[in-house]
């Protein structure tokens, strides 16, 4: 989960990557091939090494195209991503040992539960290294996207929790992005109390210095034959199915005649066929654009962030939503879930309208008040503004700067050589 997959996790680790580099600091990322290859790169100002990798071909990777769904005697076939599955990294131990060995790392920030989560945990506890673990992903994520196994989604994300929870005690840090996520993972679970280690909220954060309100280009309504004289109901992201996209694409049919508005869609994902299914079957094709997968270095991302009127996030798995963050930061009222962390985002009557899960409409009544409503629009946009700079990356960066020296060791402290992270 790491570029150029596209995610959360993807997003941020990279981010933090790139700012400590900035900052001065030497920093060595441990990710899975996507070749399959062991071998070294660089990303800008850091080092990548990539561990010898297999395919997970259950999980699309959003690194390429989906391949489009099959049928066999009229009987949908489940998608197998052959070549662009998520890779992981099954024996990394021996690599591992090695990059760190030679980098000699001051402190280490984990991403991950599994595979090189634990072997990474094994070598700093050998090395009497301390280690901070960010915990990003509910099991039920990644399991609804699963269909396979969908029914043993529910045993397997039960034993998943239990695991984690033991997993994480066994760190010096612990952070999330969200209080939710604290909650749900630790505070709520009967073994959380065995976790002794500070635990806190640090947000994944954004760069505020890149999204910001302003008029869009011209030039991106016609690149993605986007109307210009109507409101744009939005949603950027991942388009698979535990994002719920169905549900929007259904009240955006209740309500498009009403306000005359637009969907844009931008994103791929595993859920993408089912949706221009759906959109034909409602018959609001023409009402609706599907981008397809557009690279987040891209400015075309930014503007299209600015092109939306409203943002709706139906997504109930998402503990922080970086993309919801990125909307509100160009200026967009939001049209959200109650459910996950966006209620941490979304407030109801000051910068949206938050709706119970998959309540089409409820969802429905709120993309219409604010394609319709200029002045409540213009207010609540204020507000998403003001919540988004509580969330900018320099703080994010900031923090985990003072918690990596408050846990490094005494004899590598920052006084006597520049850290490593």
């Amino acid at each position: 989960m790491y570029w150029p997959t596209i995610n959360g996790v993807s997003t941020f680790s990279r981010n933090l990557a790139k700012g400590m580099a900035d900052r001065g600091h030497e920093v060595l990322v441990i990710a899975p091939s996507q070749d399959g290859d062991h071998h070294e790169e660089t990303d800008g100002n850091y080092r990548i090494i990539r561990t010898a990798s297999t395919n997970f071909p259950f999980y699309h990777s959003q690194t390429a195209t989906l391949p489009d769904r099959r049928k066999i005697v009229g009987v949908n076939i489940p998608r197998v991503y052959a070549k662009n599955g998520f890779k992981v990294s099954l024996n990394p131990q021996a690599e591992i040992r090695r990059a760190l060995d030679e980098f000699q790392p001051d402190i280490i920030h984990n991403q991950q539960f599994l595979m090189i989560g634990q072997a990474i945990f094994r070598y700093a506890h050998t090395h009497g290294i301390p280690v901070i673990h960010t915990n990003h992903v509910l099991p039920e994520n990644l399991l609804e996207n699963l269909r396979l196994i969908a029914p043993f989604s529910r045993p397997l994300a039960g034993a998943l929790k239990h695991y984690g929870v033991g997993f994480l005690k066994q760190f010096d840090y612990v952070t999330m992005p969200t209080q939710l996520a604290i909650d749900i993972t630790i505070k709520n679970h009967p073994r959380g109390h065995q976790i002794t280690a500070p635990v806190e909220v640090v947000s994944n954060g954004i760069e505020l210095a890149r999204f910001s309100p302003a008029k869009p280009s011209p030039e991106i309504y016609k690149k993605y034959k986007i109307p210009s004289d109507k409101p744009i109901i939005s949603y950027i992201g991942r388009i698979d199915i535990e994002k719920h996209c169905s549900i929007l694409v259904e009240a955006f049919a209740r309500i498009q005649k009403l306000t005359k508005s637009h969907l844009l869609l931008v994103g791929d994902g595993t859920d993408m066929a089912n949706l221009r299914d759906q959109v034909r079957r409602l018959g609001i094709a023409r009402k609706v654009t599907f981008t397809g997968r557009i690279d987040r270095d891209s400015e075309d991302i930014i503007e299209l962030h600015r092109v939306g009127t409203v943002f709706c996030m139906p997504s109930p798995a998402d503990l922080q939503s970086i993309v919801t963050l990125e909307a509100m930061a160009c200026g967009q009222p939001i049209v959200a879930v109650n459910a996950g962390a966006l209620a941490e985002l979304c407030h109801t009557g000051k910068n949206g309208f938050l709706c119970e899960k998959d309540n089409v409409d409820q969802i429905a009544e709120g993309l219409y008040e604010l394609t319709t409503d200029p002045v409540l629009r213009a207010k609540f946009s204020k507000e998403s503004l003001r919540i988004a700079k509580t969330h900018d990356i320099t703080h994010t960066l900031d923090r985990f700067e003072e918690i990596y020296n408050s846990i490094i060791k005494p004899s590598k402290s920052p006084s006597t050589e520049t850290p490593k992270k």
